[in-house]
């Protein structure tokens, strides 16, 4: 029952200030603090700071109960409460809230934007929440807005069960309450900005890091589908999508899906057996019109087998982005979706990236396959290029070694005297075929270089005499020009491991090009150094230099640039092998020239000296031990080739014994036991490794040394199977006779 005395109320309206007492600012400064005190022990949670703004109005208004709502829209929530409220009355608040109208208080304080009280709701005709008073049982209403700026986003409100007014001063202090409730919210509003924004830079950080990853993978795999797949996936999860596809757009004008993520098998299956076609379908519109396109109901799409497919399966919206590299068309990326909806330009611009990053990887994967398939080409090319050359060197290198051994021997006049003339044209001969056979062998060696195939043999070499032989090899051509040769080694330039046919090769090619291009009466100087742990030789010429123009270009295959006319025909490729060859060695190759002056070739690599200690084992292996007379026996089916070793060997030993295939020459070798056993490799019946296998297996002959002299350039497989020595054809006589000295036949 409501007391009759009680029911007049003043009419409700703006509250009229008084100054506040000092114990009025003592409470209120004492509350402030404690508000102050929550907020800072908050933190990030400010339902605390709520709370205590809410009680303390609550304990200095003198009220029965305080509440805080926050305006939703049009509607007044309750967010905070303090005293006690029945749990009927929040259920029914929640599903009634109070409208921003007249009907309420807080509706006028909000719309009036300042506090205002109801004495007695009862006997306020305005009033129209009775449903609520009659729930609560408040008689008396005190409310101010909570104001951010312009805007009201709340109120705090008391209300007293009994009719008793609250005075000016209460008045004062829920309104100092209400401006600290509406700080805390900005508060709220501050932080929460800032969580949002720290939820969308991580995003964007989430998003920039998965763009470097795909970039990364884009730039070091050249797997199209792994790098596809990885960026498909990624779409998914940064748009937040439920699935995604890249389809390639083929020669054809067609789409077939190339990867995917979040696709049945099925509906996989189902894609790739249906034509996706630029005419009849949203990716090729998409891509007709070179922007992305979006259905947001795939029960509203029209007719499109893609999209017909996705619906089947589930899908509801999807979302096209034409892969473009320049303009050119490569396919499409697709993401789609369980639920309907537009896809938001964030979303769009994101797939656009990663639709670049897609084109980027298609262009790299097409690219590869074309240099791969010319790769391939090119394999097969240079397969039959060698298989050519080697077909030709060996067919070659055996009329070869009969005509320029058997001119060596007509010039040595071993069979009898010659006139002038004949020998001028057997030097002819002689100087032809060593001329073929030189551009045969460069021709052979850069081809091994540049299939990767030549493999130095290292072995104790003295330089200094490798100097020496090369110098001697061209010392009869300097001197019908009067040029002078000269040898500098310096200290400590002595024995090196190194692959001593290769260094002589280099050696001799530089003195030689030297000689070639000094006028006549000039000086060539060979110099040997060292630099730490390098050997650098150089080769001085006083000659006619060369040209700044051509100081690069001469290095190249079958070039000799513009250093005149020289004495006699050139390859064209001693330099470009030396430069390989020194390459090899782990060095590198330099020229100093000046026009007129001359020039100087050198190289250094890193080929460091041994201990003193290893010139006895070098003494070792050069040793001379005592010749042991017998028989020679020479294996070959070549009638000539056999010819031409006897012609050597005469004078030079007891008796030859030759024979013509592999079985012939093991039975022979077991039946006279030679000296040595001089070996062909191409043999009929048995081919020369058999032979050379059975020797050095039969204890009966394992002892005889095996010199191989061969058109077949296996040289590394011939000494692993135990011959001392090995030849190439062609083979002059010096060579043969040296070969046969260092096995111990010869004295």
């Amino acid at each position: 029952m409501t007391d009759p005395s009680e029911t007049a109320s003043p009419p409700a309206g703006p509250l009229p200030a008084r100054p506040l007492t000092p114990g009025d600012a003592r409470d209120q400064r004492a509350a402030s603090r404690r508000v102050l005190v929550a907020l800072s022990r908050a933190g990030v949670d400010h339902t605390e700071v709520l709370d205590t703004v809410v009680e303390q109005a609550t304990r200095l208004c003198g009220a029965d109960v305080g509440q805080l709502y926050l305006l939703d829209r049009d509607v007044f929530r309750l967010s905070r409460v303090c005293g006690p409220v029945p749990a009927s009355f929040r259920t029914y608040l929640a599903d009634q809230p109070i409208a921003k109208d007249r009907s309420s208080l807080m509706g006028r304080v909000a719309l009036d934007r300042h506090s205002q009280q109801i004495v007695d709701v009862l006997a306020d005709a305005g009033y129209g929440r009775q449903d609520l008073q009659r729930l609560a049982g408040y008689r008396t209403l005190l409310t101010s807005p909570m104001i951010l700026g312009d805007e009201v986003v709340g109120v705090l409100s008391m209300w007293r069960t009994k009719v008793a007014p609250f005075d000016d001063r209460s008045c004062a202090l829920l309104e100092e309450f209400a401006v600290e409730g509406a700080i805390v919210l900005r508060q709220v509003d501050l932080t929460r900005s800032l969580e949002a924004r720290g939820e969308e830079l991580a995003r964007k950080v989430d998003q920039l890091e998965a763009l470097r990853a795909v970039g990364d993978a884009v730039g070091s795999s050249l797997d199209l589908d792994e790098v596809l797949h990885r960026i498909v996936t990624n779409a998914v999860r940064l748009t937040g999508s439920d699935g995604g596809s890249i389809l390639e757009h083929d020669a054809a004008g067609a789409f077939r899906v190339r990867a995917a993520h979040g696709s049945s098998p099925a509906l996989l299956r189902r894609l790739r057996s249906i034509a996706i076609r630029r005419e009849t379908t949203l990716v090729g519109r998409a891509a007709g019109g070179r922007q992305p396109l979006e259905v947001e109901d795939l029960a509203a799409a029209g007719p499109d087998p893609m999209l017909a497919a996705l619906s089947d399966d589930g899908w509801r919206s999807v979302l096209a982005v034409p892969i473009l590299r320049e303009d050119q068309l490569h396919g499409s990326l697709v993401v789609h979706r369980r639920s309907t909806g537009a896809f938001d330009p964030a979303t769009r611009e994101l797939l656009q990236t990663l639709a670049g990053q897609s084109a980027l990887a298609i262009v790299n994967a097409r690219m590869f396959g074309e240099l791969e398939s010319q790769r391939r080409e090119l394999e097969v090319v240079s397969r039959h290029k060698s298989e050519f050359l080697a077909s030709m060197s060996h067919e070659l290198r055996t009329p070869l070694n009969a005509v320029i051994g058997f001119s060596e021997v007509l010039l040595d006049q071993m069979f009898g005297p010659l006139n002038e003339r004949q020998e001028d044209y057997l030097h002819d001969i002689w100087t032809s075929g060593r001329h073929l056979l030189e551009l045969l062998n460069e021709i052979l060696d850069l081809s091994k270089v540049e299939a990767g195939e030549m493999v130095l043999e290292p072995r104790l070499i003295s330089v200094p005499g490798v100097l020496s032989y090369a110098l001697s090899l061209v010392r009869e051509r300097a001197a019908a020009h009067a040029i002078d040769l000269r040898l500098d080694v310096a200290d400590g330039v002595e024995l090196v491991e190194a692959d001593e046919l290769r260094l002589k090769q280099v050696v001799l090619n530089l003195v030689s090009n030297a000689v070639k291009f000094t006028p006549d009466g000039g000086t060539v100087t060979v110099r040997a150094r060292r630099d730490g742990t390098e050997l650098r030789i150089s080769v001085t010429d006083s000659g006619i230099g060369v040209p700044e123009e051509d100081r690069e270009r001469i290095f190249e295959s079958f070039q000799q640039g513009g250093r005149g006319a020289p004495r006699e025909e050139g390859t064209g490729l001693g330099l470009t092998l030396c430069r390989r060859i020194v390459e090899l060695f782990g060095g590198s190759m330099w020229l100093e020239s000046e026009v007129g002056a001359g020039s100087t070739f050198g190289f250094s690599a890193p080929l460091p000296a041994l201990e003193p200690e290893a010139a006895g084992a070098a003494e070792d292996v050069d040793g001379h031990p005592d010749p042991a007379h017998g028989t020679v026996l020479l294996v070959d089916d070549d009638r000539a080739s056999l010819d031409l070793m006897t012609a050597y060997l005469s004078g030079h030993t007891d008796r030859v014994v030759r024979a013509r295939d592999g079985d012939e020459a093991i039975e022979l070798a077991r039946r006279t036991h030679p000296a040595v056993v001089v070996l062909d490799i191409r043999l009929p019946r048995r081919n020369g490794w058999e032979v050379l296998s059975e020797l050095k297996s039969d204890r009966a002959t394992q002892d005889i040394p095996v010199v191989v002299a061969s058109i077949v350039d296996e040289r590394r497989r011939g000494l692993a199977l135990g011959a001392a020595e090995y030849l190439l054809k062609p083979v002059r006589r010096e060579d043969l006779v040296t070969a046969l000295h260092r096995v111990g036949v010869l004295p």
